[in-house]
């Protein structure tokens, strides 16, 4: 009896619950509809939340190529920009709070975290080596620079650790090459237009300047494509300029980072893609100061949005090169894991 009792309450169970079903079964997909249209707008809302955080932050970037990758976003109102001529008139402001975002120099970003007690987070890398060699000479590599007089500027800096990196990995010994240090990238232009069998190393936009005042100058090797083609890839990139954030900002602001991160890959890709449009973009966003210039030199100027893994491969493999230079160009030691934004 017990069992036939469970039977039937089992039975009318199953029965009121198909009843229920039946009930209920036009306004299910009304539910769904629903519960899909409000998760949708409350995203909509989230993002919408992220741009306008985004529009707000405080971003210092310097002139040349590192801030070349934001002329899109600086012509849209993506942010608030101070381009600055100098990295020593936007890296305190980062450390007092006055700026949220800053393009500084790979090596200056590994010091301040050093100084921060790591309290700096590369959120990615934006410029590649801008290095040139320029000469009237017919220099096809980095092999073509023994027994020739070199001229750059940089004594002490990273330029001069780049071009010993480079020789290094070619095989060309220091001894080989006869590098002669100037104060100005003008000075050099000026002394290898003088000396035909001389090379200059030049940054960009300087090295396209160069040529184009001149008929005989060339912009000869891409030391950034050289050290490519020495290293195979394996000891990192040549990077010039990377973009940070203190770790609290990172911390308190981390969606309109991101945010900020893919609007920079964005932008990157409209100066990568049509230079010719960005020119007049860069010109009077006070990046580079001659359209014709800009529209020739941004191509060579290796403008680049790295983030995640590709960034720390490229970005940890140079500055160990720096470190086995001069651990002092690095701030004395190599950046922790947590430098690198995940």
């Amino acid at each position: 009896m017990k069992k036939t009792l469970k039977t039937i309450a089992a039975t009318a169970a199953a029965a009121a619950l198909a009843a229920a079903l039946m009930l209920t079964g036009c306004s299910q997909p009304v539910t769904d509809a629903s519960a899909s249209s409000g998760a949708a707008e409350a995203g909509t809302a989230a993002s919408e939340e992220a741009a306008a955080q985004a529009d707000a932050l405080r971003i210092g970037s310097l002139k040349g190529p590192t801030s070349v990758g934001l002329a899109s976003m600086m012509a849209q109102g993506q942010g608030e920009f101070t381009v600055a001529a100098s990295a020593d008139e936007i890296a305190p402001k980062l450390a007092q709070g006055e700026l949220d975002i800053a393009l500084v120099p790979a090596n200056l970003a590994a010091t301040l975290y050093q100084k921060t007690d790591g309290g700096i987070r590369v959120l990615d890398v934006n410029t590649l080596g801008v290095l040139y060699a320029v000469s009237a000479a017919d220099v096809q590599g980095v092999a073509d620079l023994r027994g020739r007089t070199v001229y750059m500027t940089g004594k002490g800096t990273v330029p001069e650790y780049t071009v010993r990196a480079v020789l290094d990995a070619s095989g060309v010994t220091p001894e080989e090459v006869d590098v002669q240090f100037r104060s100005e990238p003008t000075e050099v232009a000026a002394l290898i237009a003088q000396e035909p069998e001389s090379v200059g190393i030049l940054p960009q936009p300087f090295a396209t300047s160069a040529t184009l005042k001149s008929e005989t100058l060339q912009q000869r090797i891409d030391l950034t494509a050289a050290w490519e083609e020495a290293t195979g890839g394996d000891r990192g990139s040549l990077i010039t300029g990377v973009t940070i954030a203190t770790a609290d900002t990172v911390d308190a602001k981390r969606e309109a980072i991101d945010e900020f991160i893919t609007r920079h890959k964005a932008s990157t890709a409209v100066a990568q893609d049509d230079p010719d449009r960005i020119a007049a973009e860069v010109v009077a966003l006070g990046i580079i100061d001659n359209e014709q210039i800009a529209k020739a030199a941004i191509p060579k100027c290796n403008v680049v949005c790295l983030t995640g893994a590709e960034m720390e491969s490229a970005l940890a493999g140079y500055l160990d090169v720096l470190f086995q230079l001069d651990p002092a160009a690095v701030g004395g030691a190599l950046p922790g894991e947590e430098f690198y934004l995940k």
